[in-house]
């Protein structure tokens, strides 16, 4: 479960949000994890700007604020490492710094309220060094029966399947234009970038679903949301068990895309990398916190 370096001193919701039908789910998660907090705009706000804020249109884009998202990665890279990164180790650094998060924005609600935002690139903005997210929800997707069905902005769907059909294309929504701003730097195909979405919206909530005490279910929820058939994402959510020294389970997956982080410690590799062999697995994850 990998999450980005740099999510930290979250926000809380805005006060104004307190009766908007996401800001119970993003509540939950930012208790969980205060790396990340998001704040719900009221109609009319406008998105942050300046103090560190990016506009995820700007970064799909690819112009200027992509370049200087970026710069602040490879500035990282090389105090971390102290090792300049090749630029499209650098471009899929950023991209999954901005991915992981705004993925959680669609799949936390769906999971914890089974609503599900749609959230062009034009409704979020993101403050990176403080792991705050700014959204302005304009229509959600929820099943019959729930409360918040008879708001005008939502939409009701016939069922799980159907709710699950909306995750899927409301993260492509968000992430396809992201993916189009930074998939010049980072010398990968299509398949490549949306295999890397793919891993995105499983170790995102799969994470944060651990921190709630929910991992089990995460994993199911995912395995249906993921079946392997559901273009553009590339395979399935790819989890799988090992059995650690004592006979214990211990959950584990594929990704579908390399991180690259082997381009700067080649024995270092992640543990839900291809290149990580079981035996590596099992004697990380079955080793004390």
């Amino acid at each position: 479960m990998t999450v980005p370096a740099a999510l930290h001193d979250a926000c809380p919701p805005s006060p104004s949000a307190a009766t908007a039908p996401l800001a119970g789910a993003y509540a939950r998660m930012s208790a969980v994890f205060p790396g990340l907090g998001v704040r719900q705009l009221a109609d009319g706000e406008p998105l942050p700007r300046g103090a560190g804020w990016v506009a995820a249109a700007d970064l799909a884009a690819g112009g200027a604020a992509l370049d200087a998202f970026l710069a602040w990665d490879s500035a990282q890279v090389l105090q971390d490492y102290g090792q300049q990164a090749r630029r499209d180790v650098v471009a899929s650094f950023g991209l999954h710094r901005y991915a992981w998060p705004a993925c959680l924005l669609v799949t936390v609600p769906w999971f914890l309220e089974r609503r599900v935002p749609r959230l062009p690139v034009e409704d979020v903005a993101y403050q990176r060094t403080r792991g705050r997210m700014a959204v302005r929800v304009r229509g959600f997707a929820c099943l019959p029966g729930d409360p918040a069905a008879a708001l005008p902005a939502a939409r009701v769907v016939a069922d799980e399947d159907a709710l699950r059909a909306e995750v899927r294309n409301a993260v492509a929504e968000h992430l396809e234009p992201v993916l189009d701003g930074f998939g010049p730097r980072m010398r990968r195909g299509r398949r490549a970038l949306w295999g890397m979405a793919t891993d995105e919206i499983v170790e995102g909530l799969w994470y944060v679903a651990h921190l709630l005490g929910e991992e089990r279910r995460a994993m199911a929820e995912l395995a249906a949301l993921l079946p392997g058939t559901t273009r553009p994402y590339v395979g399935t959510a790819g989890f799988r068990e090992l059995t650690g020294p004592a006979g214990e389970p211990l959950p584990t997956r594929d990704r579908a895309s390399c991180c690259m982080f082997y381009t700067l410690r080649p024995e270092d590799t992640c543990v839900t990398c291809p290149r990580t062999c079981d035996a590596d697995r099992v004697r990380r994850l079955a080793a004390p916190d």
